[in-house]
């Protein structure tokens, strides 16, 4: 009787033990993927977020005073030997299928150069141009700047004023880590229709405010096609979920967020009569209601890792209003230049015709990249542009990078440019023996045939850092 108990117990905690070692081996797989960023695409549908990652392994960063500055992981001592960094990354520099004009740029993170090919000619940068406009905006406005969407009224008419916010939506947030969704007409509506009902008014005319920003909406120098061929969003300075429904960009942004508004507007209450026209608010007009963005800080934190046009581009006008020059693409380009130039970036053979690099007349070299990111590790004001910029195999336009480079997963910091032909990556990586790199490399020559092996031949100089024991 003992023995048969005995093997009872024996085969109850055998039962037992194999569902506990199965939930064991599934979380520990489970966050291992999750670590590793395997699971992205099935969680979030892709880029989970910085809030979501777990840091990879050597980009810790320091807290003060610069958050973003890239961190030794070992005590590794010793300059760079320029040779052997050379070594390295000639190879992949020299592919054929990134064309003949090729630069690339290499400091370390006091300024010191390191090893340039080509460094001081400007090439056409695509999105690396958001570098740019990101260290100028954080450099000229205080981080925590918001910008403001208002309701004003004049008797029986009320005007929707734009601040400039560029991530102003129709409904609240849903995930409470959608930092930049801050503000939205939802919420608008219903503090507006609250004060007028308040008022005993129930009936009102609409008349909406873009007046914030002025000249062209589209850059001169884009490509014809870019707004027709529903590429990007004319620039305005009110508008709601980008101008974009259901993948369809507005023709008028800022008349299709007061038609929107109009209708929250109608469903608690309040009748608009008539169509909203373009107005500008009297100067005396009461305050009915407002709405408040993301800082300026949380704003440059998505635009650079999911390398969003339209925000850069609204962006680059409130740099230009900050420093005091009309908000236009011509303004907010001088205030970028004037930015750099203050902060002692070189500026030789700069070309800027937006803040977004969508222009394939622009023009940088990768000394003014790499000095850019440089300049931007010695202020806390500027720092977190470094934190910003994608990881490697991880999140923003590097999430489905480096997949055949596991060396080089997790420890790069890159911003991405890619037009037609046009291929960049500026940021920074840790080499093998945990030192960091700064780092640009531009191409605007490829094979635009073959623009997947044009970006993997960028990964892959990127990689060959990450692999060199270059002391």
């Amino acid at each position: 009787m003992t023995g048969q108990r005995g093997r009872r117990v024996v085969a109850g905690v055998t039962v037992l033990a194999l569902p506990v070692l199965v939930v064991v081996l599934v979380v520990a797989l489970g966050t291992t993927l999750w670590g590793r960023g395997d699971l992205n695409r099935f969680i979030c549908g892709g880029d989970c977020g910085p809030s979501n990652v777990v840091p990879p392994e050597g980009l810790t960063l320091r807290d003060e005073p610069a958050s973003a500055v890239p961190d030794a992981t070992t005590d590794a001592t010793g300059a760079i030997d320029p040779a052997r960094l050379a070594a390295a990354v000639d190879p992949a520099l020299g592919e054929p299928v990134l064309g003949s004009r090729v630069g690339f740029a290499a400091v370390s993170t006091d300024g010191t150069p390191i090893y340039a090919a080509g460094a001081d000619r400007a090439y056409a940068p695509a999105s690396t141009t958001k570098v740019l406009t990101a260290f100028a905006a954080l450099s000229t406005i205080d981080p925590g700047t918001r910008f403001t969407t208002t309701v004003v009224r004049s008797g029986d008419a009320i005007v929707l004023v734009g601040g400039g916010d560029p991530y102003l939506s129709t409904k609240p947030a849903r995930r409470v880590d959608d930092r930049v969704f801050q503000a939205d007409l939802t919420t608008l509506a219903r503090r507006t229709a609250a004060a007028l009902t308040a008022s005993g008014t129930t009936s009102v005319t609409l008349g909406y405010d873009d007046s914030l920003f002025t000249g062209p909406d589209a850059s001169p120098a884009w490509e014809p096609d870019y707004v027709t061929a529903n590429i990007v969003t004319r620039v305005s300075a009110l508008w709601v979920d980008q101008a974009v429904t259901n993948g369809v960009r507005a023709a008028d942004p800022s008349a299709d967020a007061a038609r929107t508004f109009a209708g929250l507007l109608a469903d608690r209450g309040i009748t608009v009569t008539g169509e909203p026209s373009r107005t500008v608010a009297a100067a005396d007009a009461q305050p009915v209601g407002q709405v408040r963005s993301a800082t300026i800080e949380q704003i440059v934190e998505t635009l650079v890792r999911v390398s969003d046009n339209e925000a850069a581009e609204v962006v680059l006008r409130q740099l230009a209003l900050a420093s005091g020059r009309a908000a236009s693409f011509d303004g907010g380009t001088e205030a970028v230049a004037a930015a750099l130039t203050s902060a002692g970036i070189t500026t030789d053979g700069l070309k800027l015709g937006d803040g977004s690099g969508l222009s394939r007349d622009n023009r940088i070299s990768p000394t003014t990249l790499v000095q850019t990111l440089q300049r931007a590790t010695g202020s806390s004001r500027t720092s977190e542009l470094l934190a910003d910029l994608p990881v490697s195999g991880f999140t923003g336009t590097l999430v489905d990078r480096f997949a055949g480079l596991a060396t080089a997963r997790g420890s790069v910091r890159a911003k991405t440019g890619t037009l037609t032909g046009i291929h960049s990556l500026a940021g920074y990586a840790i080499d093998a023996d945990g030192r960091p790199v700064l780092f640009a490399v531009m191409s605007d020559d490829s094979d635009r045939d073959q623009p997947l092996q044009a970006q993997a031949a960028l990964d892959e100089v990127t990689a060959a850092i990450a692999t060199c024991s270059c002391a």
